[in-house]
């Protein structure tokens, strides 16, 4: 995923720049290069796209969904194979909301080691200690630790659903920038939900602030890109 960065775009153009001969064509691709980096290291951009693609939230009514599909990727392993959360935690509080005011009776975490090398670490084991201490009975947690990518989560999680015998819809609960395609997912597998995003970050007032460059704002660019290109390709299989 490192060529879907817009640095490495940017990175790219100035190599092509600094390689040809004609000053014409270098004065060119220096300008494109600079736009971009711009373009995408302003909030402004990023924040008007995150409104764009973030599908909108999901206010429940007093209705008791049976449970909440918890997606991990919100905690990482630390040195000593201990998780922590991580800039993507959201999740883990609004589900813990959803089940202290009674919005959901059940948890349903998916999530595994998405490592290329993985170990015997599991993000399923850390979320589950985190539950038990924030007072979740272990009885009304179903855990899936097999998965390593979105499309998992979703096959795996229909199978212990449907063993369960929990009645649909559920509450799909994702990051707001990963909804989208979560969404698309869990659909093709046919998992009846109702989509309940988090932690947007593209919805403030527009402040002097988000026309000057910031390394967070191409971070979060990273992040919107990779789920455009995945939603691509979840699309088409």
């Amino acid at each position: 995923m490192v060529f879907t960065t817009p640095l490495a775009w940017a990175i790219v153009l100035l190599v092509f720049a600094a390689a040809v001969r004609s000053s014409k064509n270098k004065q060119r691709l220096l300008i494109v290069s600079l736009s971009l980096l711009y373009f995408f290291s302003i909030k402004f951009t990023v924040n008007t796209f995150a409104r764009m693609w973030d599908i909108p939230s999901y206010k429940p009514s007093n209705k008791t969904y049976s449970a909440a599909i918890l997606l991990g990727g919100f905690m990482y392993e630390d040195e000593e194979g201990n998780g922590y959360f991580n800039f993507a935690a959201d999740r883990y509080y609004k589900t813990l909301k959803l089940y202290n005011n009674g919005t959901v009776t059940y948890i349903l975490f998916t999530g595994g080691n998405g490592s290329l090398k993985p170990n015997k670490f599991t993000e399923a084991a850390a979320v589950k200690k985190e539950l038990k201490r924030s007072g979740v009975p272990d009885s009304l947690v179903l855990l899936e630790d097999k998965s390593r990518n979105t499309e998992e989560n979703a096959s795996y999680s229909k199978i212990i659903l449907t063993n369960s015998g929990l009645k649909p819809p559920y509450l799909l609960v994702t990051s707001a920038f990963h909804m989208r395609r979560a969404s698309l997912i869990f659909k093709k597998a046919g998992i009846p939900f109702i989509a309940y995003p988090c932690q947007f970050i593209g919805y403030k007032r527009i402040e002097f602030a988000d026309f000057i460059p910031d390394t967070d704002a191409m971070a979060q660019w990273g992040l919107y890109i990779k789920e455009v290109v995945g939603y691509i390709v979840a699309l088409f299989r």
